[in-house]
C-alpha cells in the first residue's frame, strides 16, 4: 500500500472504533478504459463521506447516494457492475466502451482492519480473501506469484507496505531525487557519511542517516518494496551499498556513472567479490533511462520514470544496446 491507502485503511479503523456505518468498495475487474485498475479501493461512510478512490468521481458519487439511501447496508458482500449499457457509462463517466465492476463489502470487521494494519505496520505482504457465498472477510501471508484475482463468488486481493527508496549521497541528483519520490509516495531515506555533503540536506519528509551505506542498508531490512539507488560515484560508498542491495529482495538496485565506470564496477564485484553475471543482470548502471538527460533534474526524472518500469514489470533494453545520453557522461561531475 502506498501512504493514501495506509491513510484510507485508518479512516476506515476510525469509523470502526466509532461505530460508524460504512463499506468497503474494491475494483474487481474493468473492460475496456477505466478511470483505477483493479485493486483500487475506498470506503464510504454512512452521511457520505469517502476515502479512497475507485474512479474519477461519478461513480463516487452513486455510491454516495445508494450508501445514504441504505443501498450497501446489506449484510454480505456483493458485486456491482457500472457501465453496463451506453447511457449508463456516459452517466458515470467512464471512457468509451469502458466497463466496471466493483465488489462492496458492507460494515467490515474491525478485527480485520486491525489485524491488517498491524501486518502492515510489520512490512508484511498480505492476501485479503473476500467470500462472498459465506460473507466472511479473511487475511494470510501472501505466496509468491499472488495477485488480484476475482472468480464472481470470491476476490482476493494483495496488499503490501510502503514503498521505500535508499539514496546513497546528499548531492544535486540526490535531492531532485528525493523530490520527485516523494510525490509518488516513497517513503525516502538519505544515506551520506560525508561531511561535505550531509549537513546541507534540507529536503522535507526525508530521513537522512550519517552512518556507512551497507550499515544503513542492513539497518532498514531491504524487502520487494525497497528500491536503492547508489549516487555518490566513489566506489569506497557506492559499491558497499551495492554487496548487499545486490543480494537482497530489493526491487531495483541502480548506480550513477559512465558505461565505463559501471563495467569497472561489474568487474570488481565479479572479481572480488564473487558476484555472476547473473546477479549483475540486476543492477541498472548507468542509472536511468536513456533520454539524453542534461541536468540533475532531468536525470532524476530519467532514473524514476525506471523505476516505475521495473516496478510495472515493464521489459526495458539494457544501456549496453540503447543510445548514449547526455547524462552519461555528466553523472561524474554533478552526482
Amino acid at each position: 500500500m502506498d501512504s493514501i491507502d495506509l491513510q484510507v485503511l485508518s479512516s476506515a479503523q476510525r469509523w470502526a472504533r466509532e461505530g460508524r456505518r460504512f463499506a468497503w468498495v474494491t475494483v474487481a475487474h474493468t473492460w475496456g478504459s477505466a478511470p483505477r485498475p483493479p485493486g483500487a479501493w475506498l470506503v464510504v461512510r454512512e452521511d457520505g463521506l469517502v476515502e479512497g478512490s475507485v474512479s474519477g468521481g461519478c461513480i463516487e458519487d452513486d455510491l454516495i447516494a445508494r450508501m445514504r439511501e441504505g443501498r450497501l447496508g446489506v449484510e454480505r458482500p456483493f458485486p456491482l457492475v457500472y457501465g453496463v449499457t451506453k447511457e449508463e457509462a456516459e452517466r458515470v463517466g467512464l471512457p468509451c466502451g469502458g466497463k466496471l465492476e466493483v465488489v462492496i463489502e458492507p460494515c467490515p470487521d474491525p478485527v480485520m482492519l486491525d489485524e491488517l494494519a498491524a501486518r502492515l505496520a510489520a512490512r508484511q505482504l498480505v492476501v485479503k480473501h473476500v467470500d462472498l457465498t459465506s460473507g466472511r472477510t479473511t487475511l494470510s501471508e501472501a505466496q509468491r506469484g499472488d495477485a488480484l484475482r476475482w472468480n464472481g463468488e470470491r476476490l482476493t486481493t494483495v496488499h503490501g507496505p510502503q514503498w521505500r527508496l535508499l539514496i546513497v549521497g546528499a548531492g544535486q541528483i540526490s535531492r531532485y531525487l528525493a523530490q520527485m519520490a516523494l510525490a509518488l509516495d516513497y517513503a525516502i531515506t538519505v544515506c551520506d557519511p560525508r561531511e561535505e555533503y550531509s549537513p546541507g540536506w534540507d529536503v522535507p519528509g526525508t530521513k537522512l542517516v550519517t552512518a556507512m551505506p551497507d550499515d544503513c542498508l542492513l539497518e532498514m531490512k531491504p524487502d520487494a518494496h525497497c528500491a536503492v539507488v547508489a549516487l555518490t560515484h566513489d566506489p569506497k560508498l557506492d559499491d558497499m551499498v551495492l554487496l548487499e542491495a545486490l543480494r537482497s529482495p530489493a526491487f531495483y538496485v541502480g548506480a550513477v556513472g559512465s558505461r565505463f565506470n559501471n563495467e569497472k564496477r561489474r568487474e570488481r564485484l565479479m572479481s572480488h567479490f564473487d558476484f555472476s553475471p547473473e546477479e549483475l543482470q540486476r543492477l541498472h548502471g548507468p542509472v536511468g533511462l536513456p533520454i539524453g538527460s542534461h541536468t540533475p533534474p532531468e536525470i532524476a526524472v530519467s532514473i524514476l520514470a525506471e523505476m516505475i518500469a521495473v516496478r510495472n514489470g515493464i521489459s526495458l533494453p539494457r544501456w549496453s544496446a540503447a543510445p548514449a545520453a547526455a547524462s552519461d557522461a555528466l553523472a561524474c561531475s554533478i552526482a
